[in-house]
Formats: structure tokens, sequence, C-alpha cells
């Protein structure tokens, strides 16, 4: 039986859970999974480059060999890998783990592992399986085939060449050239495409000239823009195939290669492994700061990580994606690109600790300038750059537009309760952002005189009509950054349905045929066993359960489901197993993580907000004992 003790109790244990988490430093910083994609690639870079220098064999070989060791511990049943020890064997990691072992000519040791492995890849498809994975996006499927081909397991001219070239352009031409890689992807662009023309130069005297040409201004671009960690998105796959691709044409003493080789050397984990990318410290805390009730805070930590979050805020134009000043990366390392997920975090974070500081103020209203630059003319929000809309990475999406129009209403309300403002405050087209029903409240509200104010009311028009009409014909969105490995097509409406729903309930707009829509889909979503998981009929876990019972608070029909998801996540955490993590993170070209403060965050937040609908929920004669 859901009683409030057993609600409260269980809110209790999951907070203090996360606040054990918070880091010396004030905020959090989570832990990613490690990665046999990770390790396979840093394995492979640290081998070539041995076969280069010999003299680094000493500094290399126990970090060969330690990966390797991993490898053959995690290799899954089938005889393949997944991108992380819980996700299920895919044909991409599985190659490169093989072309790894097969590389470094550890047969010997491994004669069981690489035998195994070489049937799965066979089984999947081989190197035509990667190409028909990935298709006309060439991100990913031509740095795998490439690292295979430095293994010797395909000859070069096997694989696309990349127009290497076009990294000479200055950054506002990209959009318009349709390049065949995603807007992120421009260093893998520029080494990888210089390896392919080195191995396997054009036949055509006059491309080859033009491609030797660029070699020089594109090694610079390059350069230029690597971030001082090395890392280029402080990720280990991205870094490792620029290094190594630099490394097979002789580059071993460029500088790109060598802060690319401390880069994996500094990222390594004690048990020989590489996580996808460092940590996502800004991205787990706004959703740690989202997920915990204001009044749980003590003001000397609110304080402290207000002033964290607020100097991770992108002050300059990015020198990767050219993004302008404004926005927030997922990490606070140099590695981190602004976005348009981290950013509606940190506004909606910085909102709710210090909405009353003026440093916050400024802040936020720089960052919703950013994201009101950023919006599409299909009026989504795409994740980095604005008008890149050929390859699926690049496009606007639901969950990134849903989430940030509930960041420019928490900045809506903010600009409404200036009492400069308080004319027209209590205008009821106002305060339910009906925008466009009231033009005169347009023309005489103070506040509807910002031209930011403005273009927000529009941006928000244009958000809600891209959500209508991406819903599909069930009430599902699908989203950009998270899966689900059990579904079939490993898509997670589950959880594009949970931040859809969060931005309708934020507009008080869920009595809106698409909102309800949702709704009715997401209840009938739930499991027997009260949990949701990211798809009809797949198993229920604490990340997709805490998230489904958040969204639905605010729909009264869905008071039964709420009751039944609460009570399966309290027997979560009073038998501790709600810190299980499940792979739904879906990183740069598909690949799966798992990040180990998912679960807690997302039991607070459910918790949190189910105690603010306690009336509704709890059977308030019956106290549970067992708590």
């Amino acid at each position: 039986m859901l009683t409030l003790d057993r609600l409260k109790s269980a809110r209790d244990v999951s907070l203090r859970a996360l606040f054990a988490e918070m880091s010396p430093d004030g905020h959090w910083v989570g832990e990613l999974s490690s990665s046999p994609l990770s390790t396979a690639t840093a394995i492979a870079t640290f081998q070539l480059t041995i076969g280069r220098q010999p003299d680094r064999t000493a500094a290399f070989q126990p970090l060969i060999d330690r990966g390797l060791g991993w490898l053959a511990e995690h290799q899954n049943p089938d005889g393949g890998w997944g991108d992380t020890v819980l996700s299920h064997s895919n044909i991409s990691t599985s190659m490169l783990v093989y072309a790894s072992f097969h590389m470094t000519k550890s047969h010997v040791k491994y004669a069981t592992v690489i035998e195994r492995a070489m049937s799965h890849v066979t089984e999947r498809g081989g190197f035509e399986a990667i190409r028909k994975r990935y298709g006309k996006d060439h991100t990913f499927s031509v740095p795998i085939l490439t690292q295979c081909a430095l293994a010797g397991l395909i000859p070069w001219n096997q694989i696309s060449p990349l127009p290497f070239e076009l990294g000479c352009l200055p950054h506002g031409f990209f959009r318009w050239i349709r390049l065949p890689v995603v807007s992120y992807a421009l260093p893998a662009l520029i080494a990888i495409g210089q390896a392919r023309h080195f191995h396997a130069p054009s036949r055509n005297p006059i491309m080859r000239w033009f491609r030797q040409a660029a070699i020089r201004p594109t090694l610079k671009k390059l350069q230029s823009i690597q971030p001082e960690s090395g890392g280029f998105l402080e990720a280990t796959p991205l870094t490792s195939f620029v290094t190594m691709s630099l490394v097979s044409m002789g580059l071993t003493d460029h500088p790109v290669t060598q802060l690319g080789m401390k880069f994996l050397i500094d990222s390594v984990r004690p048990d020989g492994s590489w996580p996808i990318d460092t940590d996502l410290a800004t991205w787990v805390t706004t959703l740690s700061i989202n997920a915990i009730a204001r009044e749980s805070w003590n003001e000397k930590d609110a304080d402290h990580v207000v002033e964290w979050l607020i100097g991770q805020q992108h002050r300059r134009v990015h020198r990767y994606t050219n993004a302008a000043p404004g926005g927030w990366a997922w990490t606070n390392l140099s590695g981190g690109v602004p976005d348009a997920d981290d950013t509606p975090g940190a506004i909606l974070a910085l909102l709710k600790l210090r909405p009353e500081s003026e440093v916050v103020r400024e802040a936020v209203e720089s960052a919703i300038a950013w994201l009101l630059n950023l919006q599409n003319a299909d009026g989504g929000w795409p994740t980095f750059c604005r008008g890149w809309g050929l390859l699926p990475f690049d496009r606007s999406t639901p969950d990134l537009t849903a989430h940030t129009l509930r960041a420019i209403r928490a900045w809506m309300r903010l600009y409404e309760s200036n009492p400069e403002s308080a004319r027209t405050a209590s205008d009821p087209s106002v305060d339910s952002l009906q925008f466009g029903n009231s033009p005169e409240s347009v023309r005489n509200g103070g506040h509807r005189k910002s031209p930011l104010f403005r273009r927000a009311s529009k941006a928000v028009e244009s958000g809600f009509a891209f959500l209508a009409r991406t819903q599909r014909p069930d009430g599902t969105w699908l989203p950009l950054w998270f899966g689900n490995q059990f579904a079939s097509d490993e898509e997670n409406p589950v959880y594009g349905v949970a931040k859809g729903l969060a931005a309708y309930r934020d507009f008080r707009k869920l009595d809106d045929p698409v909102a309800l829509l949702s709704a009715n889909w997401l209840m009938s979503a739930q499991n027997e066993d009260g949990g949701w998981g990211g798809n009809l009929r797949t198993p229920s876990s604490v990340e997709e359960t805490a998230l489904s019972v958040d969204a639905l608070l605010g729909v009264p029909a869905a008071d039964a489901a709420c009751r039944r998801g609460l009570s399966w996540l309290c027997d979560r955490v009073f038998d501790g197993s709600y810190r299980q993590t499940a792979p739904i993170g879906l990183y740069f070209a598909k690949l799966w993580y798992f990040e180990r403060l998912y679960p807690i965050i997302f039991t607070v937040s459910s918790l949190n907000r189910s105690l603010e609908n306690a009336e509704r929920l709890v059977d308030s004669s019956s106290v549970d004992s067992n708590t």
C-alpha cells in the first residue's frame, strides 16, 4: 500500500544517497560506464604508436595488456561485445574489438577469445554489416573501417574517402555543402580523410594534387580546434580515431597526436578500461539540482553549486562548433561543446536555486538568447548547430525541443515577476502563456515590450507546433539521445513522451489533445509489475519508471498508474536495487552508455514530485511500518 510515510521514507533514502554523491567541490561528477568500444580504439592507438616508435613500448605495453585483459573478461556469451558491460553485442563494437586483438598479435594468449570474436562478426555480416548499419552517414562507419584497415583486415580502397579538404572552409559554409558526417565530426573528417588519402591516394592527378595541398592547412585547423585536455568532445573513440590516423601517416610527433595520446593516458581506468567520455559533470549536476526540492538545500551548498554552474557557461565563441557565447556543455572540461539539452538544464537549475540573483538573471538571459538563435526553421531545436539537417544527429529533435520550451517558460515566469512588469502579471493570457490570444496584452503589457520576450513567445508557439507535428500517430515522440536495447528497434518512446509531457505540464497544457494522446500511450506502456521500460513490453527499469511517473503526476486520469509506479519505485529503494543502472543513454553515433547517477537522480525527482501531489495519491488512513 502506498502511504505518505512510505513515500517520504523512500524519498529521504534516495535523497541522502544523491547528496552523498556530491563531490568535495560542491557539484556532481557521476561515473559513466566503461566501454569496450573505447577500450578497443585506445588499444589500437597505442599499438600503432609502438609500431612507429618502439621506444614507447615500456610506457604503452602495460596499457595494451590491461586493456586486452579487460576486453577478454567482458566478452559476451555470443562472442561479441556491446558498448557497455550490460549491453547486447553489436557489430560495430565487436568489429573494433576484434581488430584490436588482431592488431596486437595476441593470437596465442587470446586464441579462444579471437576465434569466438571472428565467428561472431562473420555471422553478423562483417564489413558489409557496418556499411549497412550506418548507410549514408559516414560519421562512424568510416572510422570503424579505418581501424580495420590499420589492422590489416580490409584494403584501404574499400573505405569511402572523406573530403578532408573542406576543413579549410570557414565554419559557416559547412551547413550548405551537405557533408557526409555530422557537425561534431570535423576532427574525424580531417584526420581520417587524410589517412585514407595517405594510404590510398586518388588516381586523379588533379584531385591528388588538390588534396595534397590541403594537408597542411587542415592539420592547422585540426590543431586549432583541439581542446586543452587533448580529448575531442572529451570522447575516447573520437580522440583515438584522430590520433591513430595521424600516427599511421607518421605524424607521431605532431602536437595533435601528442596531446591526444596524453588524453588517452589520462583517461584510462584502474581496471584497464576506458569510458565513452570523461564525464557528464555539468549534466548530472543540473539534473540533480532540478530533482532536489528547494527546501532540501542549505544556503551554503546552494550558493556554491550556483557559483560553479555559472562558471561553466561558455563566454566566448566556441572554437569547435563556432557556437555563440551563452550555452552550457555536458561537462566542465575543455572538450565539452555547448548544446540545447545542457543549456536548458542549467537555466532550470539556476532559476530554481537563485532566481533573485542578478548574476543568475544575466546568465540566464544570455542563455535564452543563445537558445532562440539555435532554433531551426521547423520550430524545433537541434543539439549543436542551427541549419544542419542532412543527418539525424543534426536535426531538430522532440526531447531537446521540449526541454528548451521548459527553460523558456521558467525564464518567462521570472520576467513576469519583475515589479516593472506587474501591470500585466494578472493577465490570464500572460499567466497561461497562450500567446496570440490577446493582441492587446502585447501592445499594453510592459514586459511585452522586450524584444527578447517577444522572440521567446514566437519560439514557444513554433516549438509546440513542432512537437504536435512530430508526434507519431500513437502519441509518442522519439528522443535522440536515449534508447532501449530491449526494444526491437532500440528506440525509447517512453523517454520521449516523458520529456514531451513535461513541457505541456509546465505550460499548463496537459488538456491539449496532443498531451492527452501521449499520456494515454504512456499509461498503456506500463508493465504488469507497475514499472516501465523504454517501450511496450520491455523490462522495467528504475530510470524509465521514475521518468514516467514524474511525467504523469500532473495528469489526473493517471493517478492509478502513478500509484503502481511509485509502489514499484519504493520497493526498489527499500531493497537497494534502485541504484541498478540500465544502458539507456545514447552517445554520439548511437553508442550506448549508462550513468551511475541516473537511477538515483530520477528516483529523487519522481518521489519529490509525488510528495507535491500526495493528497491525490496516498492512503492517508494507513501508516507503513516497514520503512
